[in-house]
């Protein structure tokens, strides 16, 4: 996130300043909007997969990709102990305001210290960015946990998004894995660089961790498409 307009947004409604959400887009979808609001939801607001990975969680946390630090805060008030980071300076700031006790400006590979429970939601096999890095990601994760450790991770088979009127798919051969995506972000006129973003097929995903000795079950499936899985040593 090169400007850095996630973390503007979320500062502008952290401080009283809200008055239009962030619009989003794909090569494969048109615009969307992202509202505000749903960044700093609560627990009760928040889908039950994250419900489910709060709950599984335990020990020392990461939570990647903290974003404005909802899910750190809940487990916060859980009394567990809690490191969040992200690489939104915006995000981070905003974080520490909401009271997130431990925040850190730094992407996942930077990370060297090592945990019970790592988290990544809100489709966190995203910041994989592309199906050639989820080797590299995978094993850098496997460094950071404890002998007992997890990792929680949610993503969305995304296949049915190519797929025409009659059920038939249209699928891009030359595009490579088709949960690779081009990921546009705009906010108050200003666009954010393109991003490569990673949504990951439950099967592919079993495939990668076991491929470098790690173990992968479903922990449940979402509303739509989307699922929570838990990764840990065999």
């Amino acid at each position: 996130m090169n400007k850095d307009i996630f973390g503007k947004a979320l500062l502008d409604y952290q401080n009283g300043n809200y008055s239009i959400d962030i619009i989003t887009s794909t090569n494969i979808s048109d615009e969307d909007t992202l509202p505000l609001p749903y960044l700093f939801r609560d627990y009760a607001e928040m889908p039950k997969l994250e419900q489910k990975a709060l709950q599984l969680s335990k020990g020392n946390i990461l939570d990647v990709g903290c974003g404005s630090g909802s899910h750190s805060l809940w487990l916060q008030d859980k009394g567990l102990n809690v490191k969040a980071i992200d690489n939104s300076k915006g995000a981070i700031e905003v974080s520490k305001k909401r009271g997130v006790t431990n925040t850190q400006l730094k992407p996942l590979l930077e990370e060297t210290e090592t945990f019970d429970t790592i988290l990544l939601l809100m489709n966190g096999t995203g910041i994989f960015q592309e199906l050639s890095q989820v080797a590299q990601n995978l094993k850098h994760l496997k460094s950071l946990l404890k002998p007992e450790g997890q990792i929680l991770i949610d993503s969305s088979d995304i296949s049915y998004m190519y797929e025409d009127e009659d059920g038939g798919q249209w699928l891009d051969l030359n595009h490579g894995y088709p949960g690779e995506l081009d990921y546009f972000l705009s906010y108050k006129g200003e666009k954010e660089d393109a991003m490569k973003w990673l949504y990951l097929d439950f099967e592919t995903l079993k495939t990668a961790c076991l491929t470098i000795g790690l173990q992968c079950e479903k922990v449940m499936d979402g509303e739509h498409f989307d699922y929570l899985a838990r990764i840990c040593f065999n």
